[in-house]
Formats: structure tokens, sequence, C-alpha cells
């Protein structure tokens, strides 16, 4: 997300307003603010670009510009500085969830959020290529349950009262349906961070410059391997890595954010020095390697998973590639903020979550625990879950577990009462409670279940978790 990229300042500035909110009369003047909408606008009455309704709404932006100046001064930020980066809704949405989550569970490890922090929207099942590793299980026509325009427009309005920040439309192929454009622009209009997970093969300049004028910042593009042939055959259509390179081409001509995202197995496995190259070469802002996770399509070649070591040792080189600059290099496995966590001293770099990075201030290289109480590793259900084409809800697009309907059920009352959620959000009663990283690693609970079928069970792609994978290698074999 931009702010990731560009805000890291802002992440020092949560770490401490998340200190400084534990205090119980700030959280109870927070709850008083009521609803998530209310602290983005008293956010935005101290950036300037917002007016107060009435005396209340003015003693609230007081409080609220005594914590940010007291907590922006610890770090040397004047408050023109801290006014400028709340300027961007994106940012005082993000900044809100932070306060009303504190004021409501109080300082946890790792923090429960108010509402997601991202959304990954499943908006449609239609998808113009043929993916092995498709954990939708998409097709060429739109699913007969898929939502209606109205009720799409429903969702985004559930999700803004919840002070969503960010909304990642996925698929299947969401540039594939026609629903798209009018969802995603009413997204960006209330004042979202949009983002778009697309094959990119149908990212023509038209469609390029379409996408920047409705308010989409960033573009992530699925390649599988820097070769053409070896990718083509992975996505099951020739000629799709050509359009896909076409694809980023054309959004960075338009000043769109461009990452590429790439399903690592061991058919790609020894190509990612190439992948990296290509990512260079192409000038894209971020490369993020996901995890394979045998759901969907996937089950079909779980054999292609890569064993601990294997995993371990690309997620070292994947850090060491990150601090040569130019390029963002993130992954999904949660234990990448374990490997970036042991170069801390080398560059204040970590990867808390696989979309972000944070500079850790000095004060915090030796408390470990610190790191990751900001964002702590696997997400699912903590601070981003997804939502079906129809609405159904799951903590994570590889978690196929449904815990609520948006329509039937309404969203906030989901995300708060689900004991599934709850559940994701407890790392004590993990099979890695034990750990001394559970908070900011906490392991892939869509791999546990995969595998283990158990959401708090062990992670085996993790090197401590050797015993595990060789068990499962074993019975592939019988």
């Amino acid at each position: 997300m931009e702010d990731a990229t560009q805000g890291l300042d802002v992440n020092k500035l949560m770490a401490t307003i998340r200190r400084m909110v534990g205090n119980k009369a700030v959280r109870f003047i927070i709850r008083r603010m009521g609803n998530p909408k209310r602290v983005i606008k008293i956010l935005g009455i101290y950036a300037g670009v917002e007016e107060t309704s009435n005396i209340r709404e003015k003693s609230w932006a007081k409080l609220i510009s005594k914590l940010l100046e007291e907590a922006g001064s610890r770090f040397g930020f004047d408050s023109n500085e801290i006014r400028s980066r709340l300027k961007d809704p994106y940012i005082r949405r993000g900044l809100a969830n932070i306060l009303l989550g504190i004021s409501k569970y109080g300082i946890t490890r790792p923090q429960r959020l108010y509402a997601p922090f991202m959304i990954v929207w499943d908006f449609t099942k239609q998808c113009n290529l043929k993916c092995k590793h498709c954990y939708a299980n998409a097709t060429p026509l739109p699913a007969k349950d898929e939502l209606t325009l109205s009720e799409k427009m429903e969702v985004l309005r559930q999700l803004d009262e919840a002070g969503v920040a960010a909304i990642s439309f996925s698929g299947g192929e969401p540039l594939m349906n026609r629903d798209f454009w009018p969802v995603a622009e009413k997204a960006a209009e209330i004042g979202m961070y949009i983002s778009v997970a697309t094959n990119g093969t149908l990212i023509t300049e038209g469609v390029a410059k379409k996408l920047k004028e409705i308010g989409v910042r960033y573009v992530e593009v699925s390649i599988d391997s820097p070769y053409p042939d070896a990718h083509d055959e992975f996505r099951g259509i020739p000629g799709a890595w050509e359009k896909a390179v076409r694809g980023i081409k054309n959004a960075k001509k338009v000043g769109l954010d461009v990452g590429i995202a790439t399903t690592v197995t061991k058919i790609n496995y020894g190509d990612m020095p190439d992948m990296i190259k290509l990512a260079r070469e192409l000038k894209v802002d971020r490369f993020i390697a996901f995890n394979f996770i045998p759901t969907g399509r996937g089950k079909e070649i779980m054999e292609l998973d890569l064993s601990p070591d294997e995993r371990m040792e690309l997620l070292e080189y994947f850090y060491q590639e990150w601090m040569r600059g130019e390029l963002q290099i993130f992954s999904t496995a949660p234990m990448y903020a374990i490997v970036s966590l042991s170069h801390i001293d080398e560059g204040g770099k970590i990867s808390p979550t696989h979309f972000a990075e944070l500079a850790i201030p000095e004060e915090y290289m030796s408390a470990g625990f610190a790191l990751g109480e900001f964002l702590g590793g696997c997400g699912a259900g903590r601070i981003y879950c997804s939502i079906e084409h129809n609405g159904d809800i799951y903590p994570c697009v590889f978690l196929p577990i449904k815990v609520g309907n948006v329509i039937k059920d309404g969203f906030l009352k989901v995300w708060h009462e689900s004991p599934i959620l709850k559940m994701l959000r407890d790392r004590d009663h993990y099979a890695c409670s034990s750990c001394p990283y559970r908070y900011i690693c906490g392991g892939c609970r869509a791999r546990a279940y995969a595998y283990f079928n158990d959401i708090r069970g062990p992670d085996p792609s993790c090197s401590f978790n050797e015993k595990y994978w060789n068990e499962i290698i074993l019975n592939m074999k019988h």
C-alpha cells in the first residue's frame, strides 16, 4: 500500500500512540466519539481538511491534537508534518482503526483492530485464465450467486461504516466484471486505498488510464516465471506472459504503483533471482512472493510445496535483495518477519506483514516483542479478511472457513462476534504458542488448516516444525 512505501514515519508514530492511548481515560473518550467515521472526521479536523460542527467535536480535536503532537515530538516530527500525513483519507482511516481498536480491546499482542485494515474482495469468479494453483476455482462465466450491483454497493457501505482503510479487488479476474468500475470508483471516492490484484492480461493503455482516473493506486500483476513458456504453461493460456508484461508497462506509464506477485513452488523456486531481475528491469515498485497454499485447485499439486529449508533459504535471499534498494520485496510467509528481525541492526527494517515495511526506531531495536505488536505476522481474521463474490466472509482468501455473510449477517457483527475470528486473534493457544516469535509471526493459519484441518495447528512451512513436514512427505509417498 502507498503508506507502506512512502509513510513509514507514520508507522513509528502509531507505535507510540498505541502506548499512549492505553490510558483508560483516553480510551473512554475515544469510545465516546462513537464510531469510526466520527473519529476519522476528528482526525480530519486536526489535519485541516474538515470543519467542526459543535463544541464536542472541537474538544475531541484538541485531545487528538495533544496525543499526536506529543507522540510526534518523540520522533522529531512537528505538527505540520503530522497534519500533512493525515490529509490523506487513507491514513486517517487507518489511524482511526488503531485508536478504536485500542479503546475497545486495550493493548494486545498482536494488536486487535476495530475493523480489518484491509479487505481482499474476491469480486467475481470470472477469469480468462486457467491457473493450476487457483484457490478460487475460477471459471469464464460469473457464478450464479454473484451479488448484484446494488448488493455490492451495500457491502461497500458497510465497509465504509466499519472504517475499513483499504480494499484489494481480486477474483477471478476483477477487470472482467463490469461492476468493478463503479464499485472501485465509489470506494476511492470514500477515501479508501484501492488496489487491484490481476493477471494483467487485460490492462491495455485505455484500461490503465481508466484505473488511474477512478482512483486506483496500486496494481499487482501475477507472474509465475521470468520465462514466457513456463508462465503460460502454469496459467493455462498461451501468450499470457507477454500480455501481463504489457499490462505492467501500461500501468507504470500512467503513474500507478505496480507490483509483481509470484506464487513460489518447486517449479519456479530456482528462478527467483531471474524474477527479481525482471522486476527491476520493469521498474516495478514491489515484488511479493506468495506462499503456495494447497487449497482450491492447489490441492491437486501439493507435492510442489517448498520444504521449510527451501522456504527459509528463499526468504533470506529476498531480504538481502530488499536491502539492495529500489525494490520492496515482501512475502506472505509470516516467518519473513523473523528473517528480517534477525537483520534489524543492519538496516532497521522489518516486514511485519506481507504488504508493509517498518523502519524501526532505535529505542525498539532490543525489544523484539514491540516489533510484532503493530501488525504481527499472519493477519488472517485480524488485520484483514476476505469477502467472496456472494458476500460470504472468510478469514483469508486461502482459508476456506465461512464465518458469515455481509448481506445476511452484517459485516461488523461478524467481525466482532465470530468465534473463528476470535480464535485466530489468540496467539497464546496456537500450536506455536510456546514459540518466542508467536506475536510477530504466528505461522500461516491457512497452511495449518490445509495440512492439519486445524486453524490453530502447526504451520509445516516453519523450520521449527520440520518434523511435521517430514511426516507429510512420508504420507505423500505412501
